[in-house]
């Protein structure tokens, strides 16, 4: 991670990982997005890949998740 968050946020951030994340595997799948957001529409999961999917391995890491959420 490039820049400081404060702890509060950073715990934050990484408790909703841990839940998306319901395999554990330390990755959030897009099959772990839809579930976790059913609703979320086609397109945003398309934009957020290309956004958010840094290395475009089809999964989002801790620290490309963090970068997405504002």
């Amino acid at each position: 991670m490039s820049e400081e968050l404060p702890d509060q946020r950073l715990t934050r951030l990484k408790s909703t990982f841990a839940e998306i994340d319901t395999d554990g595997d330390g990755y959030i799948s897009e099959v772990e997005l839809k579930r976790h957001f059913p609703d979320l529409p086609a397109e945003a999961l398309g934009a957020m890949s290309q956004e958010a999917d840094s290395d475009q391995d089809g999964r989002y890491s801790l620290e490309e998740f963090i970068r997405t959420v504002p």
